[in-house]
């Protein structure tokens, strides 16, 4: 008779799927432009996996992620309505409209039916680009505790995968993926944009360690492992060149301390007490210094492009003026979602002509609020204050509660003080990295037997789906 051993679990189905979609969106999860090759293939990689998990009749946990099916419901919808032919009468009442009339009047034409978008295509796109997302949710409902378990280090070596490009980009190696649009000689690792490559490795900074003090366990050989990995984060995010990145660093850093402070402690309960606040200062002097060697070395790009940072001359800024009568040209109903570009030709001054074209607002809030109008200012609302309140729970609890609901609110925190001078939650990376956090966060705010739940607060009865 054969003896299986029990100390290697056999991965699931669910975990194999979501593996191949980590290894997709490595690949090509870092572009946001609808025009590149990366998009097709993402959203046809998520069909094939999403058709896989329901041919395969596994049993889905939706309800403990039922506050984000109704958004991810909802932003499916909007984006759906706005790609419906509306009658010429009722289109032309829209705000905004009315230069469109003039030239099917110019030309002679009669007025078509117009979809709710100006750009149509851009909205398809919108609601297409939900598959990714859609699919990273289903996954994880499909996934039990013990697959869940695994998500921390999972979403780490994809981060560490994606700063190894970054590092050889910044050797001066030619790495071009031809299935996004990354610009040559820019460090943006698997993104085509350095200022979301910067992001994530910020949040590569959150998960390590917590990572390493997942589950209440004792570090052991994870501990240095994830010190080496935050230092070569916060190295990486000063070599890519973004001004952004550097704040978003220090943000990571000092909520990865409040994360994992606890559980530092309590593993260094034996030693004296003078150890935690000298390992404290080791640890920053290590930072501290190996920044200041990038500094004289000119390695750190990021800190030279804010130091000659020209105000008047950040598009961001200059533009900022053009977006907000935008805003209030197209309100209460918006222009479109993904209609940004062509529009913003329409309404650009002659002082903001270049040879490169402003591509989005540079602020996803009032982007949202320009192409989806009141309604999306709605759903945005709803989905930060659902955040704001789900993180007070998560922060309240405490040690009564397993860190990865915390490390959940912070990387949504992260992707949100990004979202505000650029974009990066409109590439499949970051939406799938979204739905992940908002999972953790999830399960620290009332939901049974979560991602992160403490095995101490499970009851010892068998749930209704267990046989006894």
């Amino acid at each position: 008779m054969s003896v299986r051993s029990p100390s290697v679990p056999r991965p699931g189905l669910a975990v194999v799927l979501f593996a191949i979609l980590a290894a997709g969106l490595w690949l090509a999860g870092g572009a946001s432009r609808p025009d590149v090759l990366a998009q097709p293939l993402m959203q046809g990689i998520c069909w094939l996996l999403l058709i896989t998990l329901i041919l395969a009749g596994r049993p889905l946990r939706l309800g403990e992620a039922r506050p984000l099916l109704y958004l991810l419901g909802a932003m499916l919808v909007l984006a759906l309505l706005q790609a419906v032919p509306l009658p010429p009468s009722l289109w032309l009442a829209l705000p905004g409209r009315a230069l469109f009339a003039e030239a099917a009047a110019a030309s002679g034409q009669a007025q078509p039916w117009r979809p709710w978008a100006i750009v149509p295509s851009g909205a398809i796109n919108a609601a297409l680009s939900l598959i990714v997302p859609i699919t990273v949710l289903l996954l994880l409902a499909a996934m039990k505790d013990a697959e869940r378990r695994w998500l921390p280090a999972t979403l780490l070596a994809l981060i560490t995968a994606s700063m190894l490009i970054g590092l050889l980009q910044f050797s001066g190696a030619s790495f071009n993926n031809p299935l996004v649009n990354d610009t040559p000689g820019q460090v943006s690792g698997s993104f085509a944009n350095r200022n979301h490559f910067a992001l994530f490795m910020a949040i590569g900074c959150l998960v390590a360690p917590a990572w390493a003090y997942a589950g209440g366990r004792r570090p052991e050989w994870r501990g240095p492992t994830a010190l080496g990995l935050v230092l070569l984060f916060a190295l990486t995010i000063l070599a890519s060149g973004s001004r952004a990145g550097i704040l978003l660093g220090i943000l990571a850093l000092g909520f990865a301390a409040l994360i994992t402070g606890r559980s530092i402690r309590r593993s260094m309960s034996h030693a004296p007490r003078w150890v935690f606040p000298a390992l404290i200062v080791a640890i920053v002097t290590v930072l501290a210094l190996f920044v200041v060697l990038s500094i004289s070395a000119d390695r750190a790009v990021s800190i030279n492009r804010a130091l000659t940072m020209d105000a008047a001359q950040d598009m961001r800024r200059r533009g900022l003026p053009t977006v907000l009568s935008m805003i209030r040209t197209y309100f209460p109903i918006g222009s479109g979602l993904g209609g940004f570009d062509p529009l913003f030709r329409i309404h650009e001054p002659f002082a903001l002509l270049k040879p490169t074209y402003f591509n989005h607002a540079h602020n996803d809030f009032l982007e949202i609020v320009l192409e989806a109008g009141l309604p999306g200012a709605l759903l945005l609302l709803a989905a930060i204050g659902w955040w704001a309140w789900a993180s007070v729970n998560a922060w309240r609890a405490g040690s009564r509660t397993d860190m990865l609901p915390r490390l959940g609110s912070a990387i949504i925190l992260l992707v949100l003080a990004a979202s505000a001078v650029d974009y990066p939650a409109r590439t499949p990376m970051i939406m799938a990295v979204l739905v992940i956090a908002a999972t953790w966060l999830h399960s620290g705010a009332g939901a049974d037997a979560g991602v992160g739940e403490s095995r101490s607060l499970r009851s010892a009865l068998p749930r209704k789906s267990q046989h006894l």
